[in-house]
């Protein structure tokens, strides 16, 4: 058994693992960050990346259907085997991307499986055997793992999650999806685009719990327009295979049994903590209830000299989060100070429209007793939309009725998970309505509909018939 030291050990190399082995080896820590399949984790190689890939393509098919408006004329087809080996070449060039940003900051990487020992101590199992390594600092960053039904059990061919939706070849005729969260509705969206014909079974009252309803209507309204099935209140009980397909038993509402057919399943139900095997019992690190590891506002468990970053503390699930986790973990061991405490943690759904949100939705401030104003915006309304051909969605401002404060922002639009960056400084920085609406923001440009809706607070936009609000004084 080998034996290394290291100032700090990162186990998972995603995007909380190793931008923490960055940022450490920025400080000049000697670290090494240990994953055992694929740098980038389940965000680059199955997540993130490869669905916007195919985000994108299916966009540009979809936008095909309209070219006559444009007075071009043609016609298109998709080879599913191409389309997947370029997305495949993105993938591997954005690896090759974290690897080389690792060794120039003189972070080490290993691929092999961690097992925490004691609180400063990892056995690393490698192709080449096991090694030991000590260390000063822990983080771990080990993500998070995708949720099984016991009635739709993974075969990786007729039944999959989205590591297997993200590299259909060739694309399945009937796609059914369970669970219409953000990555059933994303890649419902794709397969419906590149000729799937899709249908989502959902079992609470809605697509994309917890976004704002008035969000959540253009996207189910684009849905529909596109041919997408989408079956909500509704259990998936289980399915018989039919050949090389199946069909998929469905309990309605109502009661009533349906039966779809399928292709392909992919099952989107939600994650768990990925900790097994991983030893937090011989470091003494603590969980809640559900098995997310617990942190503070530093990132720091309640072992003091091991730290947890990203989707293996717990919900919102997301890759940023998990960067500035790992950012803060990896400064704070440096002796710099750094926390935790983010006012206006972005969410961004890749749907058609976009739909993104920051700080709270009026839902969440009502619910804390604050009164709120709002302001919206419909994107229509807009010359940019309309010169695009997208003219769904709207953005919406939630205030502090009294003090005018922005409590968040939330939009549904082309493009919308980047204008979104401006509604999480307005947020942070505790902008008021006034300073959005007072600036000047680019003609023609889908960003000044959240000017617009600024305006829109205080019954002033320009491009709508207002609804007046007094303003406060």
């Amino acid at each position: 058994m080998a034996e290394k030291s290291f100032d700090v050990a990162v186990i998972g190399g995603g995007p909380a693992g190793y931008v923490a082995g960055i940022r450490l080896g920025q400080l000049g820590k000697k670290a090494v960050v240990i994953e055992r399949e694929a740098l980038g984790g389940v965000c680059l190689n199955w997540g993130c990346i490869p669905s916007k890939a195919l985000i994108h393509a299916a966009n540009l098919v979809d936008d095909v259907h309209d070219f006559n408006k444009f007075g071009i004329k043609g016609s298109l087809g998709v080879d599913a085997k191409e389309l997947m080996a370029w997305k495949d070449g993105l993938v591997d060039k954005q690896k090759k991307g974290i690897a080389s940003l690792l060794k120039s900051n003189e972070c080490a990487h290993i691929l092999g499986s961690a097992r925490i020992t004691s609180p400063r101590s990892l056995e690393v199992t490698t192709k080449e055997g096991v090694d030991k390594l000590e260390l000063g600092q822990l983080i771990i960053a080990s993500g998070a793992k995708v949720i099984e039904l016991p009635s739709f059990k993974y075969d990786g061919d007729l039944v999959g999650y989205a590591r297997h939706g993200v590299s259909y070849d060739p694309i399945p005729k009937n796609l059914v999806i369970i669970g219409g969260g953000v990555i059933g509705c994303e890649l419902g969206t794709v397969y419906r685009k590149l000729g799937s014909t899709v249908t989502i079974v959902e079992m609470l009252d809605s697509i994309l719990p917890g976004t704002d309803p008035e969000l959540v209507k253009p996207v189910l309204k684009r849905m529909t327009k596109l041919g997408i099935e989408v079956i909500t209140k509704a259990k998936a009980e289980g399915y018989e295979r039919t050949g090389a397909g199946a069909e998929v038993k469905v309990t309605l509402s109502s009661g009533e049994a349906k039966r779809i057919s399928a292709d392909k399943i992919l099952v989107a139900v939600g994650f768990a903590p990925n900790t097994k095997d991983l030893g937090l019992e011989a470091a003494g690190v603590k969980t809640n209830a559900r098995g997310w590891i617990e942190v503070d506002d530093v990132c720091r468990t309640n072992v003091p000299n091991i730290f947890a970053a990203g989707d293996v503390t717990g919900p919102p699930l997301l890759a940023h989060r998990g960067s500035k986790m790992g950012e803060v973990a990896a400064e704070v061991i440096a002796g710099k100070p750094a926390s935790f405490d983010v006012r206006a943690m972005p969410l961004g759904v890749f749907t058609d429209p976009e739909v993104a949100q920051a700080g709270l939705t009026e839902a969440e401030a009502r619910a804390r007793g604050i009164d709120v104003a709002t302001g919206t915006f419909p994107i229509s309304a807009l010359g940019r939309a309309a010169a695009m051909n997208h003219t769904d969605g709207l953005v919406k401002i939630v205030a502090d009725k009294v003090s005018d404060v922005i409590l968040g922002i939330g939009i549904a639009a082309p493009g919308a998970c980047d204008l979104i960056a401006e509604a999480c400084l307005a947020v942070e920085m505790g902008a008021l309505v006034e300073d959005l609406a007072l600036t000047v923001h680019t003609h023609p440009t889908l960003s000044e509909a959240v000017m617009e809706a600024a305006k829109a607070m205080h019954g002033e936009a320009i491009h709508i018939l207002n609804r007046r609000r007094t303003r406060a004084t």
